[in-house]
């Protein structure tokens, strides 16, 4: 005891000790109650955050948002311009936190922007950077941790760059042709490319380093994605195939899409995929299984009879919900329903462009 607990325990009587002794127990014990109660609260969390990440490395975690989501107001969407992206823009990448954004252009610029501010804070041009960027940027990827940003043009070289400043770093060459395109592993830097020259390139940015080169296609690959495995997906192109590269094992997965030009593929989670093709269709994959599960034809319609080919796809990872663009104005979003088995549209968006 303290002197001034001796002092006041010298003027109680044994029964008011006894009930200050039997508050302090109290007190000690709430304290200690709290303490396993925040304790266990944060060892809930991460059991749930370890679990979240078993699942989707297993391919096994799946989010029903679609639902959720209704066609935006006219008023909701901002267009935002730049002087230096005259031409078409040509891609477009989103760090993990949502805060910033990078576009590529025709006209050889990389913009970076702010999405809260909604405007550009940063700019890269071939005639302020002619040494790095040619006249067409063709791909633009960030790292999950947002350290690097990856961007390829009409040159067969990768450009690394400060995400933050923009200042450049480094420049891996090998391709023998123009690389289309560019992604991180999820939460590693290692990068890999594809290109005209038919094959996939592996890049650690750890070392700045080659690492190994993977060829199979017989045309020129015409997109690429990446989830957390260490594997890619490709598609081929006129050689109507999506390639799933299973990088530790040194095998290939080929499954073979409609005919015509099969012309990009995103992931959906680690077992499913979607890919659109220039004969206008949409078609929903499983890994596990060489033909679709369900294909939308002319998912964006037809023009003088002839479909409206699709021009790019992206996903809400680990989600039910994937967006769809083509030539008609128009940015369509689908829901993936019944286990996989049908893609149902859900709205449109008109907005200006290809």
């Amino acid at each position: 005891f303290s002197d001034a607990e001796e002092s006041e325990s010298d003027n109680e009587t044994a029964e008011q000790k006894k009930l200050r002794l039997a508050k302090k127990y109290l007190e000690e014990i709430e304290k200690e109650e709290a303490k396993r109660a925040e304790l266990k609260e944060l060892d809930d969390a991460v059991e749930k955050r370890l679990q979240k990440d078993y699942l989707e490395q297993k391919g096994k975690l799946r989010i029903e948002v679609a639902d959720n989501y209704v066609a935006p107001k006219e008023s909701d969407v901002k267009l935002i311009r730049a002087k230096e992206h005259r031409l078409p823009l040509t891609c477009v990448c989103i760090t993990n936190d949502g805060e910033f954004a990078f576009t590529g252009c025709k006209t050889g610029s990389i913009i970076k922007w702010g999405i809260r501010e909604k405007r550009k804070l940063a700019c890269l041009t071939y005639k302020t950077h002619s040494k790095y960027i040619t006249k067409s940027v063709t791909s633009v990827a960030v790292s999950t941790d947002s350290k690097y940003l990856a961007t390829s043009d009409m040159s067969p070289n990768i450009q690394i760059w400060d995400t933050h400043t923009l200042k450049h770093i480094h420049t891996f060459k090998g391709h023998k042709d123009t690389v289309i395109g560019l992604v991180f592993r999820k939460n590693t830097h290692d990068l890999y490319s594809a290109s005209k020259d038919r094959s996939v390139k592996i890049w650690s940015l750890g070392e700045m380093a080659y690492v190994e080169t993977l060829f199979g296609h017989q045309s020129p690959i015409t997109s690429i994605d990446a989830l957390t495995r260490e594997r890619a997906i490709t598609s081929g192109g006129r050689d109507t195939t999506v390639r799933i590269w299973k990088i530790v094992e040194e095998s290939q997965l080929i499954f073979n899409g409609p005919e015509g030009s099969l012309d990009i593929v995103k992931l959906l989670d680690e077992e499913h995929f979607v890919s659109g093709s220039d004969n206008g269709s949409i078609s929903l994959w499983s890994v596990l299984k060489k033909k679709p599960l369900c294909t939308i034809n002319e998912a964006h319609g037809s023009y003088n009879e002839v479909p409206r080919w699709i021009t790019s796809l992206a996903t809400l990872l680990n989600s039910d919900l994937f967006a769809s663009g083509s030539n008609d104005n128009n940015i369509r979003l689908w829901k993936v329903s019944d286990s996989y088995k049908n893609i149902v549209p859900l709205f449109s968006i008109e907005i200006s462009g290809f």
